[in-house]
């Protein structure tokens, strides 16, 4: 199951909130560990026509979409 959740502060932390329809849903219960896999979502609004433009190779389009995953 994927849900979108935003970070939000929580002291020197940052912490999720999960909501209840997952919760209930998942049968979790306070302690409970679970399991969440970070993706940073690409933002390709700068690379739009690019490759018309530029005439580059698809593994340089997918070079230029990954730029903002490492940061």
């Amino acid at each position: 199951m994927a849900i979108q959740l935003k970070l939000k502060k929580w002291g020197n932390s940052m912490a999720v909130i999960v909501p209840n329809r997952v919760i209930e849903t998942n049968k979790l219960k306070e302690n409970d560990e679970i399991t969440v896999e970070i993706v940073r979502k690409a933002d390709i609004s700068n690379t739009f026509g690019v490759i018309k433009k530029r005439k580059i190779s698809g593994q340089k389009f997918k070079d230029l979409v990954r730029e903002g995953w490492s940061r």
